[in-house]
């Protein structure tokens, strides 16, 4: 089980305000796991753990062992949800610079359809310039304009490439399983599908084939990520401040109250990056409504202690810090000595780069807590396929909790449809002529 750690957060928050909020987080709990609040109809993100081999998880499976051995490259095109959580786990499991020396076998993995940048379309083209590749395309609709501009593209390329034929072999679909665009697209085309259900979000999709699909081609075990899932659904049902969820979920409403609307989301990880990103969304499109809400902000230690450390140890005390900590890895690397010693570095010699990092994360907490920035400590023991599966299930359940004892609908999402609409006006889009 994940362990939380609030002891650098007295004196912001007193134990008296935790024992206050409790029946609130109690409610919020219930009304999430009885369906009965707003947004009910997006729950199914909460049957997607399972320990058994489904038969949509063994066409995942064999859908990315085709894609392994045919493929140099594998593009996943998506925005928001449809991308950020298979690339959070991918980075942070393999590394953000997994794609070095990747190719058939263990394809390079490229994400398209997340901008509307020439410059990244055009560099796009030049890492598939002679490379054998296959583009997995994800949407509900299918008429996001993002994902929708980069499919038509790379669909035009696949054709060139390989015939029609050849080009169906390496378009999967990950949409609606009944409605929409790319479904019926999908269909008329022959492409191979997997669906997104109805009652999930985006944001919450990233335990159905809309995640998983990537992360086996990238060749994560996803059976585990699913098992350490369906772990976090049973240990986190717990209805006390026993469960780390509801430390969460009450700390940050506390802070909330207690005038720190920001969360800085962290870790010492250089593959946390997108991991970060992946929460900012959940976090920001489920609790950034109605006036309300966290203002969420990722950072990646220490290399933005060179940044923003200034900012956070003498700035404006309207921050806490929430770090995620992992168990070291089992190859160690040690501190070498040298004769001269010119950098002053021999006082290490011998020592782990482990210790050096620990005693970094230490000096850290004490220095910010020291400067009145309050710390929580997610302490996830080993990183592995099966703490991510935990991990992403203990945060979108903290955010449904959360949500709730902010008073907002955890599940929808109506403030990012305006500027649609104004870029679809500006285009002259047919429908949108009189705004």
């Amino acid at each position: 089980m994940i362990k939380i750690d609030i002891s650098n957060v007295w004196g912001s928050v007193e134990f008296a305000d935790l024992m206050a909020i409790e029946k609130e987080v109690a409610a919020a709990h219930t009304t999430l796991a009885d369906g009965s609040g707003a947004g009910k109809e997006y729950l199914g993100w909460m049957n997607l753990p399972t320990r058994e081999v489904t038969p949509e998880i063994t066409r995942i499976q064999a859908a990315a062992e085709k894609i392994r051995a045919n493929s140099d490259v594998f593009v996943v095109i998506g925005i928001g949800g449809s991308y950020l959580g298979s690339r959070a786990a991918i980075e942070l499991l393999q590394g953000p610079n997994r794609n070095m020396g990747k190719g058939k076998g263990d394809p390079q993995i490229f994400y398209a359809g997340n901008s509307l940048s020439t410059r990244h379309w055009n560099e796009l083209c030049r890492l598939l310039d002679e490379k054998d590749f296959s583009i997995a395309i994800i949407s509900k609709s299918g008429t996001t304009t993002e994902p929708a501009v980069a499919t038509r593209a790379l669909r035009w390329m696949l054709e060139r490439k390989y015939g029609t034929d050849g080009a169906r072999e390496r378009i999967y679909a990950i949409t609606d399983p009944v409605k929409g665009a790319l479904r019926q697209m999908a269909n008329e085309e022959g492409w191979q599908t997997f669906s997104i259900p109805p009652s999930v979000g985006g944001r919450y999709s990233v335990l159905s084939a809309v995640g998983l699909l990537p992360m086996a081609v990238a060749g994560m075990d996803i059976q585990a990520v699913l098992s350490g899932s369906m772990d976090a659904k049973e240990s986190y049902d717990l209805r006390s401040y026993e469960n780390p969820v509801w430390l969460y979920a009450a700390i940050r409403n506390l802070m909330c109250r207690h005038g720190k609307h920001i969360e800085l989301f962290e870790s010492f990880e250089p593959g946390f990056q997108m991991f970060g990103k992946w929460w900012q969304q959940l976090f920001g499109e489920s609790e950034g409504k109605d006036g309300k809400g966290l203002f969420p902000v990722t950072a990646e230690f220490t290399g933005d202690l060179h940044s923003l450390g200034q900012m956070i140890q003498q700035g404006r005390r309207n921050l806490f810090e929430t770090m995620l900590r992992f168990d070291p890895p089992e190859q160690v690397c040690t501190v070498g000595s040298d004769v001269k010693n010119l950098d002053g570095l021999n006082y290490l010699a011998g020592k782990q780069l482990d210790f050096v990092e620990e005693n970094a994360f230490l000096g850290t907490v004490a220095a910010h807590v020291d400067g009145g920035v309050p710390v929580i400590t997610v302490d996830c023991g080993t990183l592995d396929e099966k703490k991510i599966g935990e991990l992403f299930y203990f945060l979108e359940l903290s955010c449904g909790i959360s949500s709730y004892i902010l008073g907002v609908n955890p599940f929808n999402q109506p403030g990012v449809e305006l500027y649609k609409r104004n870029m679809f006006h500006l285009l002259g889009k047919p429908g949108y002529e009189n705004m």
